[in-house]
């Protein structure tokens, strides 16, 4: 139950970090400690191995779908050609593919919260027979043919032989190495820059009607939320419930980060959202005597349209321009090229 004393620390806890309230004088407070915590002997080669996996559809059953193919980094690791997702031969998923980008401080992965740690995460869409099709043996017998991924296995734990928890541990360090902390907002907050007036408005208005799911710096609780969409009637997905099993979990989705959305539509687990002007407007609009809403949505927002103009323009200044462009997240050709010359190994 959320308490006066809750909303109140809330409330305090949203200023603080507007403001730029400083640790030790220079920086403004940080990000949580990270829930994920690896510290392999050589985290580098770790990495690329994960990252070559990441973009490899040999982690497919017909070697058509990689990881990337769902998670484009220019898009913050999202996908947007469609509203739903897409698998080998041709099959469309449920839900729309969630951005990646601070995992290592989540609790849950996916939209229903499936997974409960990144090193496992990868499973899930490897072994799903809409999205790729494929068990982790027949994976893994096909990266012990190949001497690129002998290379990569040696360098990352000395031993050429591929093996699952390598192969899984290998993608969650790379997962977790995708850290998006430079947006406005973030600069703000360390007083290096100043909103303007239009988005001082829009930050009033998202601290008083959405930072109670969506507190900064993470803009997420990562909790299991109702949020008044009406059930899509041929996905049949009840969220959370698909999980546990239990009926109050019905039509609850996991609140995503509210970083990078300027990269990340179309919006909501189902992608039924093209604009955020749309996503505000939704909430704008809810039926908010509806009981089954989560407790936070059930104040009218009532906002005009300067105020919905105005939140949105916050909302872009917790976009990371330089998140999605960065060169240990893109495709590692450069680094593969120097492998192959040095082993010999001729290019696919």
């Amino acid at each position: 139950m959320v308490t006066k004393a809750h909303l109140l620390w809330l409330f305090v806890a949203v200023l603080l970090a507007v403001a730029g309230f400083r640790s030790d004088g220079d920086v403004a407070a940080p990000f949580p400690p990270p829930r994920y915590q690896a510290h392999p002997a050589r985290p580098g080669a770790v990495r690329l191995l994960g990252r070559v996996l990441f973009y490899d559809p040999i982690l497919s059953r017909d070697s058509s779908v990689s990881c990337a193919s769902c998670h484009s980094p220019y898009n913050a690791f999202a996908h947007t050609d469609h509203a739903l997702s897409h698998g080998i031969s041709d099959s469309i998923g449920m839900r729309n593919a969630p951005a990646l980008f601070n995992l290592s401080h989540q609790p849950y992965f996916m939209w229903d919260g499936a997974i409960h740690h990144l090193d496992a995460q990868a499973l899930a869409p490897i072994a799903h027979p809409g999205e790729m099709g494929e068990n982790l043996e027949h994976v893994l017998s096909k990266l012990r043919k190949q001497t690129l991924y002998r290379n990569l296995f040696r360098s990352a734990y000395g031993d050429s032989m591929a093996s699952g928890s390598g192969m899984l541990k290998a993608i969650g360090f790379f997962l977790s190495g995708l850290e998006s902390k430079g947006s406005r907002y973030d600069s703000v907050a360390a007083h290096r820059a100043e909103f303007t007036e239009q988005v001082r408005s829009g930050f009033s208005v998202f601290s008083a009607h959405c930072a109670g799911c969506h507190p900064p710096p993470l803009f997420s609780r990562f909790t299991f939320e109702r949020n008044g969409l009406a059930p899509d009637a041929r996905l049949r997905d009840e969220g959370r419930k698909r999980i546990t099993g239990n009926a109050a979990d019905a039509f609850r989705f996991k609140v995503p980060s509210l970083r990078n959305l300027e990269f990340t539509a179309p919006y909501m687990h189902d992608g039924r959202f093209r604009t955020l002007n749309e996503v505000v407007l939704h909430y704008n609009n809810l039926n908010t005597a509806d009981t089954l809403l989560s407790s936070e949505l059930r104040t009218p927002m009532r906002l005009n349209e300067r105020q919905r103009t105005d939140l949105v323009a916050f909302l872009l200044c917790l976009n990371d321009a330089r998140f999605p462009f960065q060169a240990s997240h893109q495709y590692p050709r450069a680094e593969l090229d120097s492998l192959r010359r040095i082993s010999s190994i001729r290019s696919r």
